[in-house]
């Protein structure tokens, strides 16, 4: 099999040391699929990663790539509801950035409706990460307000699709007036430009001053008073990124009052049986919202897979909307 290698895993990294490598070809064991990679999605995570400052859970693979898409080759011992040349895409501990890659099957997914094989691998994190935060963490429900920080990453790009899907009013951030306008198109009722906007200002005018039900962020620290200053009473604030930052000051005061809560999620470093448990709950819930078409993937633009680094690179720079993937 042919992988990205970076050649100090375990050190700060630039895109530069990442490079094709070889390795035998991989096995499923009891419970797991191989599959023979489509495309993979590049994340935030896999920037993180290489720079030596999000290292991949304990046994799983030190590749970079969190979801792809492709066909299954083989099964190993176990695995009910998939056989060798099923469309599917996956959510992974790693390993995406190959050739060919093994999954356990609770994390397999069969190919959406409607969607085209390599783009398919824009959905896995995104709609599980965007899925288990806004209804599971976040309880977003019809006629809820909730801002999605980050609108055309993504992230961002599913979470304004599948917040819109479920009857929730949308207020999405976004840098500049082009990349708010394609997140108009995807469902936000109103779109900040957090260049020269308050976000904060504008949500309580869409709403009547009701404010934010569910704050969706992926900024961090830089956001946390003014997330918390959106929140509606009850309010919750679900972080899951910290691209501004991991230290803030948390004002009790305005917390308290307003009986809202602030809570943190990671996807990665949750146990097999909770990722099974959202990936099914993403297939029963977010597969039909993709057949209809309310939801579809965001696929900024394909790359070789020998051109990681220059994926990195482009993602680094701010400029994508939506997903980079890498084609084998």
């Amino acid at each position: 099999m042919r992988y990205i290698e970076c050649s100090t895993p375990d050190e700060p990294t630039g895109p530069a040391n990442l490079a094709v490598s070889t390795a035998p070809d991989q096995t499923p064991s009891a419970g797991e699929v191989l599959v023979s990679v489509a495309a993979a999605g590049v994340n935030r995570a896999d920037l993180m990663q290489r720079a030596g400052h999000y290292p991949p859970p304990p046994g799983a693979s030190q590749v970079l790539g969190l979801e792809v898409s492709g066909t299954v080759l083989a099964t190993g011992p176990g695995v009910e509801g998939f056989v060798a040349g099923d469309a599917v895409c996956a959510l992974l501990d790693g390993g995406g950035y190959a050739d060919q890659v093994v999954v356990p099957a609770g994390q397999v997914l069969p190919l959406p409706a409607g969607v085209d094989l390599a783009a398919a691998a824009a959905l896995p994190e995104a709609a599980c990460t965007a899925w288990s935060n806004l209804v599971d963490v976040g309880r977003v429900s019809d006629g809820a307000w909730v801002v999605v920080h980050g609108g055309s990453g993504g992230v961002g790009s599913l979470a304004i699709q599948i917040a819109t899907a479920l009857g929730a009013h949308v207020v999405a951030t976004a840098g500049g007036p082009e990349r708010a306008d394609r997140c108009r198109a995807l469902g936000a009722e109103v779109v900040v430009d957090h260049r020269t906007e308050s976000f904060v200002e504008a949500v309580r005018a869409a709403s009547g001053g009701h404010g934010a039900d569910v704050v969706l962020d992926v900024v961090g620290a830089a956001y946390l008073a003014e997330n918390v200053r959106a929140l509606a009473t009850g309010g919750r604030l679900v972080v899951i990124g910290m691209q501004k930052g991991r230290r803030g000051e948390l004002d009790l005061g305005a917390l308290l009052t307003k009986r809202a809560s602030v809570a943190g999620t990671t996807l990665r470093a949750r146990p097999a049986a909770e990722k099974a448990a959202i990936v099914a709950a993403v297939r029963e819930h977010v597969w039909p919202m993709i057949a209809d078409g309310r939801v579809r993937p965001v696929v900024h633009a394909q790359l070789p897979l020998d051109r990681a680094a220059q994926a990195h690179a482009l993602l680094d720079s701010g400029e994508v909307f939506g997903k980079l993937l890498l084609v084998p």
